[in-house]
């Protein structure tokens, strides 16, 4: 894990951004490109893009924020297979908190068969809340919600970078783990990044990848914890990224300390 103390410190130096300011680059609808690797980049990584500009959000202090997230499927998780078998025009249905600010959104995020991810979501914050959010599910999906389950218990620790420009976000998360139906797993010393822009252009974020020798990848927070928690369900197609996990965890856990 890395504690928050040690978060705080990594990011202190950089220049802050206002939530409003962060506005300036919402970029709901967006190409994505994810990244996974250890955490021992970070300090490189984040000096890097300190000295290009890149601002840091920053919320009353707070720079390292709480997220946890409820996945929504259908009792024989068709969202997950149908991510699995790489099709596209596919969904994520999730209710998110976000802890440090005490407000929780039902979001769903929709990615269309040209590779671009639209997100559409409502603040539940009412006793109408409800309606809002099956209001959303009908009009953006083919689903009803009394047909969905609650699956998956996602929770990590998120940085949110915006390029000087505005031209792109980059959100960086830690200290993943999972609860399934009483089951946890706890995912250290792995970092997801994730780059969205408006539309492909050069990205200082994604030459440092490179430079590191970290590809992007496609991996999926939700279907990488069910892929490890639920044994009836198949996984060969997710078995790099696994693989991937595995290796960047046994490297933290095994290299010695200095």
């Amino acid at each position: 894990m890395l504690d928050k103390a040690s978060l705080k410190d990594l990011l202190s130096s950089l220049q802050g951004v206002s939530l409003s300011g962060l506005d300036k680059v919402s970029l709901q609808d967006r190409m994505d490109t994810k990244y996974v690797f250890s955490v021992e980049l970070l300090p490189d990584l984040l000096a890097r893009l300190q000295d290009a500009g890149y601002k840091v959000l920053d919320i009353d202090g707070v720079r390292a924020f709480e997220y946890s997230s409820m996945y929504y499927d259908t009792s024989d998780f068709s969202f997950y297979k149908r991510h699995a078998a790489g099709k596209l025009n596919r969904y994520k249905i999730r209710k998110r908190n976000y802890v440090n600010t005490g407000t929780t959104f039902f979001e769903i995020k929709f990615k269309n068969n040209r590779g671009r991810t639209i997100k559409s979501r409502v603040q539940l914050s009412n006793e109408g809340a409800l309606q809002e959010a099956k209001r959303l599910m009908s009009e953006q999906t083919p689903f009803d919600m009394d047909g969905l389950h609650e699956q998956l218990l996602v929770h990590y620790t998120r940085i949110t970078l915006v390029e000087p420009g505005f031209k792109e976000r980059v959100t960086i998360d830690t200290n993943l783990g999972y609860v399934k139906e009483g089951n946890g797993w706890e995912v250290e010393g792995l970092v997801i990044a994730e780059l969205k822009q408006n539309r492909t252009s050069f990205s200082l974020f994604a030459k440092i990848m490179k430079e590191h020798h970290v590809r992007s990848t496609s991996l999926s927070k939700y279907c990488l914890g069910i892929a490890r928690l639920v044994q009836t369900v198949k996984k060969n197609n997710f078995k790099p990224q696994m693989l991937l996990v595995n290796k960047i965890q046994n490297a933290t856990t095994t290299r010695p300390r200095q």
